[in-house]
């Protein structure tokens, strides 16, 4: 199987919308789900920080990952935007044909 998830975070919700929008849009993602109420805690220039963030949860596939990752970098505000895929090893098969469905060219 070479469907993934791809993992982002925005501080926004405006922009989770814009950066969802374009990958639907140019079939780098079959769908995009905007978690709200995300807390992260990390380590940015020697200090901890604290932020409310969106989590994006990208299906896609490995061969779009590229496209997916440039599209991302290209439009957020972070500096070093999250940009991770995981493999998705299983699923409901309509709902992966669906998926592929989505990713072609002619959708």
């Amino acid at each position: 199987m070479s469907e993934i998830i791809v993992l982002s975070t925005t501080d926004t919700l405006e922009l989770a919308k814009k950066i969802a929008s374009a990958l639907v849009e140019e079939c780098a993602a079959a769908c995009v789900n905007i978690v709200p109420g995300m807390h992260s805690i990390y380590r940015w220039e020697g200090k901890i920080c604290e932020e409310a963030e969106f989590l994006l949860l990208i299906k896609s596939k490995v061969e779009k990952f590229e496209a997916i990752r440039y599209r991302i970098r290209s439009i957020h505000t972070y500096q070093i935007p999250e940009v991770i895929a995981l493999p998705i090893t299983d699923g409901d098969a309509n709902y992966l044909n669906w998926l592929r469905k989505q990713l072609s060219a002619d959708s």
